[in-house]
């Protein structure tokens, strides 16, 4: 029988592979030959229902110094045999391996909410800073809002003491003016009196020529 299952198994094989091949490359026949692999390979399924399981040999038997070695197939029969444990009892017998008591989560718990409690103190510290740089730049902005009124002002009153020399100049100038315009007038006075003489001088002496002819 296990003869017949071993060539069972080898032409099923080569039937199912064809049948793939023939639906993969879109060969004529294709959904046959598909058809055909896909039974037969159903057939081989229905005889090795029937087929006889493997034999386990002791081996220790024939080599004694396999006695001490463990079956791994053992193990998981024994496994499968032992009583399955709920989460909470692997979890416990985890811990339990591990060396890990109580006290020590508590500590950890500890832990955690220190933790937390310097993450919120951060974030606290990290908004006053925040404030802190804020509150920096509108002194910025004021110092420099200052700084450009002091310059304006500074401007200003440069522009203001232009001025006032400006019309310091101006009042000197009409004041210079003023003193020019009377000695002017001055002087024009005198050249009207000297020119007045002058035309008396002239005038007694036309008058003196004429008296001389007449004698």
């Amino acid at each position: 029988f296990k003869n017949f299952m071993a060539k069972l198994y080898g032409i099923g094989a080569a039937i199912v592979i064809l049948g793939a091949l023939f639906k993969i490359l879109h060969l004529a026949g294709a959904d046959i030959m598909l058809i055909v692999g896909l039974t037969t390979e159903s057939v081989i399924f229905v005889f090795s229902a029937f087929e006889k399981p493997h034999e386990e040999y002791d081996w220790s038997l024939v080599y004694p110094e396999l006695a001490n070695m463990e079956d791994p197939d053992m193990d998981d029969r024994r496994s499968v045999s032992s009583p399955a444990l709920s989460p909470s009892q692997e979890l416990d017998k985890m811990l339990e391996d591990a060396k890990i008591g109580p006290e020590l989560i508590q500590s950890l718990g500890d832990g955690m909410r220190r933790l937390g409690d310097t993450a919120a103190g951060l974030s606290e510290t990290t908004d006053a800073v925040g404030a802190t740089k804020e509150y920096s730049q509108q002194l910025t902005a004021a110092s420099q809002h200052m700084a450009d009124l002091n310059a304006l002002y500074a401007v200003q009153l440069e522009n203001t003491s232009k001025q006032a020399e400006t019309q310091n100049n101006l009042i000197e100038k009409l004041s210079a003016s003023e003193g020019n315009a009377e000695k002017l007038a001055s002087e024009v006075s005198n050249l009207v009196q000297n020119i007045s003489n002058l035309n008396n001088v002239y005038g007694n002496m036309l008058s003196a020529m004429g008296g001389g002819n007449r004698g």
